[in-house]
């Protein structure tokens, strides 16, 4: 393989409750420059545990340039570098300064972001919506949904659209994946939920293109042809690279991020 340079590569590390992972990214063509190296998340998701399996990934990617950025996708809602929620890790996360840990720890800066939000910026920077600009909604259907808005390249962080309020309570409990497989729904009757969540997304933000992640995504002919929407629907295409990917294009541009310190009206090369 021939030596990366900083300039296009970056490194991009997924925290999942199970696993994590991390590899080196080609940003220029969004192919991964390294094999993916995978280690189980420790037991509990302590903060120290994860950060210390983080360190032992990074250090296996020894082809990465000494100063390519790294960006870190994590589940959890993700305000100024601090983790305000936490799922299926420990609830010592909760409120934690996340970014600067890492940075104490790895003894550099850091890009550090909600794994929906990494997943759907790179459906957008490399997958099923390149090349495409408006209003890009990233929907993840598995034990709960997961969402990401993308619009004209620009990320808007932290969107838990899975929570809507629909017919009295908040409704992932019915539409996300681990329903259909809890109730033994039929596909059908699956997509007769998701009918009513798609809908109320048209109705609340009227979307240029929705993508549709997760597990199930693999399946898609089952269910999104039985949907019925104004708006254009498309399964995921990256899998299970897309929080890596997501994290290190985001690391790579922050200013892509709305929010952040730099404006993205400031940079037009931000829009895709």
């Amino acid at each position: 393989m021939s030596t990366p340079t900083a300039s296009n590569v970056a490194i991009g590390i997924d925290i999942g409750g199970t696993g994590i992972k991390g590899a080196i990214v080609d940003l220029d063509s969004g192919e991964l420059l390294s094999d993916r190296v995978k280690l189980s998340t420790p037991e509990g998701g302590k903060p120290k545990d994860i950060v210390g399996t983080v360190t032992k990934i990074l250090e296996k990617l020894t082809d990465a340039p000494d100063d390519a950025p790294i960006g870190i996708c994590f589940p959890a809602v993700v305000r100024n570098g601090r983790t305000m929620s936490a799922a299926n890790v420990s609830k010592k996360w909760i409120g934690l300064e996340a970014e600067k840990l890492f940075e104490d720890a790895l003894g550099r800066d850091i890009f550090f972001v909600n794994d929906a939000d990494a997943a759907g910026y790179a459906e957008v920077r490399f997958g099923a919506a390149r090349d495409r600009s408006g209003l890009v909604m990233m929907t993840t259907l598995g034990t709960g949904i997961g969402t990401a808005i993308i619009y004209n390249g620009v990320l808007v962080p932290n969107a838990e659209l899975g929570h809507l309020q629909i017919d009295g309570g908040d409704y992932e409990l019915k539409a996300a994946y681990s329903a259909k497989e809890r109730e033994d729904l039929s596909w059908s009757k699956w997509t007769e939920r998701l009918q009513k969540y798609y809908s109320e997304l048209e109705k609340l933000l009227s979307p240029d293109l929705f993508i549709v992640g997760g597990g199930v995504s693999k399946n898609y002919q089952e269910f999104l042809p039985l949907l019925n929407l104004t708006t254009e629907i498309v399964p995921a295409v990256l899998r299970n690279n897309a929080g890596i990917l997501g994290a290190a294009a985001l690391a790579s541009q922050p200013r892509v991020v709305a929010g952040t310190e730099e404006s993205p009206q400031e940079h037009p090369a931000a829009a895709l």
